[in-house]
């Protein structure tokens, strides 16, 4: 290479010494490979070119990409260059080679690694990925040579430990992946032919999902045991013993979405090598649990708890589990610090479920295996390890000690964290009694049902694979599709039907490079989507169609009815993004009206995609665009309501960090997540709707100014709000709109001015309305939590927000006209309807809550009205049955309280005072023929059943009752047969004997 990096002598390890953790602190070893690669570039990279940059690990919660729940592979962050989808303007697009070590976490999803974490000592949920990364620059050569020269030159590994293996392809099968010749033969350049080895497609083929870039892959494996032997055989045959330790993946190809594979024109490398692994090797242990990464977590654990030592094992011979419950919580306690810093909190959905599992999973094996008998686990011991997890990470990656992009520190971490403990200790305990039982009433299928598993989830907070790993440790299963069928039906009723997914065309890697180079179009130029007017109109766009795509191939032509993706040099429709939905409209050429219905935007090229409604559209020809410009001044209202939105939350709740989670705005409704460690109560809401209706009807308007302006100045305005997780471009388009009149060069000249505390000023590139006021309306309409700590408001603007302002005003008017009615059975029947109504009433959440209030007033006053009358019928069923006559063998009888079971049951009280070993059965009926009440007592040392007597009686009207032998009730709903319930209850006793 142009730059050969000589290492320092003390980084040369002699392939024959000893290994020690202290010659190898992985701190080192991370530096070593970052320090290698940062100084490595081809031979023909030219004057001036630098070696790889080092680009820093972005967080593990990827909120720019919906298809992962955590970053899990060091290129994640990169997909959108092997994608040919990068932005034109992110520094991402500049770069040619890239190294770092990125943190990873593989729970969830397809890659899922949770459930045998402490199983065995090298799965982990959390890990290190370092990699070298070539984009479309150096290939296969350069990657097998620094391979190479790093692990045997620089960490020293024995190269008569080392085998490589290459990808044997699919041909040989009928497939068209030929054999990866090219990576063999520079291997055989280092290794013999017997450590040069043949994988198969599975092992030694990547494809980044069903659909896009893939290509072959090259693994290195090292062997612990060394001694001369050959190892050969166990190369990915799962032996703990031959590792793999390098994987590096070659991206030349493209997989179509009918299989087929075409070679990319920029072809790229994509290497990854844990962290944890080679540090054990480094460091001569045989265990990733044994080096210098987990031991002094270890030793935290052992102090705090007195459990015995961490002596490695594993299966029967951890027979008493505290080595499992070592490695769960190091690996889990690593895990949730860096999860959370990065923005992931406890929840009941997606990557936040994952953490809640992660979470208390740890719990659950620390509780059960960590603490020696006489000892208990105390909340704190968990979130007590995040400041050791700091200080071991924390050099590497500084957000641990502070991430200003989720307003994160440690002792924030610790405290949701220690939240999140007692809560689930509040029913861990309960938890696995109830497990216990469970497994008992199970044990003949020795198969946890899906309906217990779902009950122990849904009342005991149980993640189903918390309950089939206790189920394994009694050697049972769970019923998992029974648990999702249980799952599936609880969602059904609590959520309603699922939304039906629309067709969306795409483009990939392949279709964006052969758009720019192959056809020379260039990227759309959409400026004119902000030449228009916000009330509603604007100008159409001259055009000429650059391409038609129909998510199989580029056309020149498209006939009526096809459904196609149309690519212009210029637009002035909306692309989605940002959280606003994209435009929709029509294109209109000589021959040929096209619908738009929907727009988006890949790699600097925007496509329109939609129906030919008739005629045809050819490539070259004119086209004029047509923006639905109502739609959009929908969306733009609820786009800017959301930015005045963002702003009154930080007035309201002063001293809470609000930042923005994510935002939809659409042309029926705005929603905003925030971070919150609370409800917002109603109160607040309400003032934070004020705030916001307030700017909406100032005076005179509140013009909003828009800009693009250096990234740089545009950081420095006071009152800034920016979203986290993006990357801004430079320059960046600043949105400002608030009561105090400036323009966006008075916010770069005096960026420190108080005023503007008095504005909302974001960066976005979206669509706006001209004027704050054309709002005319503004109305939250709820309130809800999406994840421990966000927090989500849905409002609406417009005439939808007057509907709804509108109808918490008629509904405070209902629930006030109920407030006069004197009938409390009437009045009760209202309030039910009443609470129904509101739920289903879209309205003003602030107006909402004092409905809601009122309601509840409403039914205290019947239950206290209905308190008095019970006490009336009570004094009265106790007045009549003093005067029973107990004399007999038993009492059946009548008391007028109008079927209250309640004052069944003081009468009774009293017949049993006076007659203590009588058996008596207590009958009654409403005055309106709705309901029939029965009460038996049967003293001990009679023949007689309570349970049989009350049913023989209800059996008449239909009904039915529960208890035991000697005290029973039940009720019926018809009392139309009343007197047939009595003559039955009489002759019950008689019938037996009395």
């Amino acid at each position: 290479s142009r730059f050969t990096w000589t290492p320092s002598p003390e980084l040369l390890a002699p392939c024959a010494a000893v290994r020690k953790m202290g010659d190898w602190p992985v701190e080192k070893v991370r530096s070593t490979f970052i320090d290698f690669f940062k100084e490595k570039q081809e031979d023909n990279a030219g004057e001036g070119h630098e070696g790889h940059v080092y680009w820093p690990s972005c967080g593990v919660v990827p909120f720019d990409d919906p298809t992962l729940l955590f970053i899990n592979a060091g290129m994640n962050q990169f997909k959108p260059i092997f994608q040919g989808t990068v932005d034109p303007k992110h520094p991402m697009a500049k770069l040619k080679r890239a190294c770092n070590s990125q943190k990873c976490i593989r729970a969830g999803g397809k890659h899922n690694d949770l459930d045998d974490v402490g199983k065995d000592v090298y799965h982990h949920t959390f890990f290190e990925m370092v990699g070298n990364w070539s984009f479309a620059s150096y290939f296969k050569k350069e990657a097998t040579a620094w391979a190479w020269e790093l692990l045997t030159k620089v960490y020293g590994l024995e190269e008569d430990r080392l085998y490589a293996t290459y990808c044997e392809g699919d041909a040989h099968l009928g497939g068209t992946v030929p054999p990866d010749e090219e990576t063999r033969e520079l291997w055989l350049q280092y290794l013999p032919a017997n450590r040069v080895i043949k994988g198969s497609m599975k092992d030694n083929f990547w494809e980044m999902g069903d659909t896009g870039p893939c290509g072959p892959c090259c693994e290195l494996h090292y062997d612990r045991i060394g001694g001369g032997r050959d190892a050969a055989h166990l190369v990915n045959e799962d032996d703990p013993d031959v590792l793999e330790i390098w994987n590096v993946v070659f991206i030349q190809m493209f997989r179509n979405k009918d299989q087929s594979l075409t070679m990319l024109p920029g072809k790229h490398v994509d290497t990854g090598m844990g962290l944890e692994r080679i540090t054990s090797i480094l460091q001569g242990k045989m265990s990733n649990y044994d080096t210098d990464i987990f031991v002094p977590i270890f030793d935290a654990i052992q102090a705090k708890t007195g459990v015995r030592a961490y002596t490695g094992t594993v299966g029967a011979a951890d027979a008493d589990h505290v080595d499992m419950a070592y490695r769960v919580v190091a690996d889990h306690i690593r895990t949730l610090t860096i999860a959370i810093t990065d923005g992931a909190l406890p929840g009941n959905e997606g990557r936040n479920y994952v953490v809640r599992r992660i979470l208390r999973r740890g719990v659950r094996y620390a509780r059960s295996y960590l603490y020696p008998p006489g000892t208990q686990y105390e909340p704190g011991f968990f979130s007590g390890l995040t400041p050791l997890v700091v200080e071991i990470l924390g050099g590497a990656f500084p957000e641990l000690k502070g991430n200003p992009g989720t307003d994160m520190t440690p002792e924030k971490v610790a405290a949701i964290i220690l939240e999140e403990e007692i809560s689930f200790l509040k029913t861990l305990d309960r938890g696995i009694a109830q497990f216990e039982k469970f497994a008992t009433q199970d044990k003949a299928t020795n198969v946890i049902s899906g309906s217990h598993a779902f009950m122990l989830y849904d009342t005991f907070g149980f993640p189903v694979d918390l309950t089939l790993l206790m189920a394994e440790e009694k050697g049972m299963t769970v019923d998992n599709n029974g648990y999702e069928a249980a799952m599936a039906a609880q969602k059904a009723k609590s959520r309603g039907e699922a939304k039906e997914g629309e067709v969306v065309l795409t483009l990939e890697a392949e279709q964006t490079d052969k758009l720019a180079n192959e056809l020379s179009i260039a990227a759309t130029v959409d400026s004119a989507k902000y030449e228009w007017v916000s009330m509603g109109s604007g100008p159409k766009c001259n055009s000429t169609v650059k391409a038609i795509w129909t998510g199989k191939e580029f056309k020149q032509e498209a006939a009526e009815g096809d459904f196609v993706g149309l690519i212009f040099d210029q637009t002035n429709f909306y692309a989605e993004a940002g959280g606003q939905l994209f435009d929709t409209g029509r294109v209109s050429t000589s021959d040929g009206v096209f619908s738009v219905e929907n727009v988006q935007k890949f790699g600097g090229f925007i496509m329109h995609s939609g129906t030919l409604g008739s005629g045809s559209v050819k490539v070259g020809e004119a086209a004029e665009l047509s923006v639905d410009y109502e739609r959009r001044a929908l969306i733009a209202s609820n786009h800017t309501s959301t930015h005045l939105m963002n702003w009154a939350l930080r007035k309201v709740l002063v001293g809470s960090n609000i930042d923005q989670r994510g935002s939809i705005c659409g042309p029926d409704k705005l929603r905003f997540d925030f971070s919150y460690g609370k409800p917002v109560t109603a109160v607040e809401v309400g003032q934070v709707q004020d705030l916001v209706r307030e700017i909406i009807s100032t005076k005179g308007g509140c013009p909003l100014q828009r800009q693009e302006v250096a990234l740089g100045d545009a950081k420095q305005i006071k009152s800034l709000r920016a979203v986290f997780g993006e990357v801004y471009p430079d320059p960046v388009r600043v949105v400002s709109v608030g009561p105090v009149p400036h323009t966006i060069k008075d916010l770069i000249a005096k960026p420190d001015n108080d005023d503007w505390m008095k504005l909302s000023v974001e960066f976005c590139g979206g669509t706006h309305l001209d004027d704050a006021k054309e709002a005319t309306n503004f109305c939250c309409i709820s309130e809800e939590g999406t994840a421990k700590g966000v927090r989500r408001l849905v409002a609406l603007t417009k005439e939808a927000a007057l509907v709804a302002i509108l109808a918490g005003e008629e509904f405070i008017k209902r629930v006030a006209t109920a407030d006069t009615i004197s009938d409390m059975a009437a009045l009760d029947i209202e309030v039910s309807k009443l609470r129904n109504d509101l739920d289903a009433t879209v309205m003003d959440y602030f107006k909402k809550d004092l409905c809601r209030q009122g309601i509840d007033r409403l039914k205290e006053k019947v239950l206290t009205v209905e308190k008095e009358k019970a006490k009336v019928k009570a004094a009265v069923a106790m007045s009549w049955a003093a005067s029973v006559d107990v004399s007999g063998k038993f009492v059946v009888e009548v008391c007028d309280v109008d079927g209250d079971i309640k004052a069944l049951t003081e009468a009774m009280k009293v017949i049993s005072a006076n007659a203590p070993a009588l058996p008596a059965c207590l009958l009654s009926k409403s005055s309106t023929g709705d309901k029939v009440s029965v009460l038996a007592v049967v003293p001990a040392g009679t023949q007689l059943d309570a349970k049989d007597w009350i049913n023989a009686a209800l059996e008449t009207c239909g009904g039915k009752g529960g208890g035991k032998s000697d005290r029973a009730q039940g009720a019926a709903k018809d009392a139309s047969q009343f007197a047939a319930a009595l003559a039955a209850a009489k002759a019950y006793p008689v019938s037996k004997g009395l």
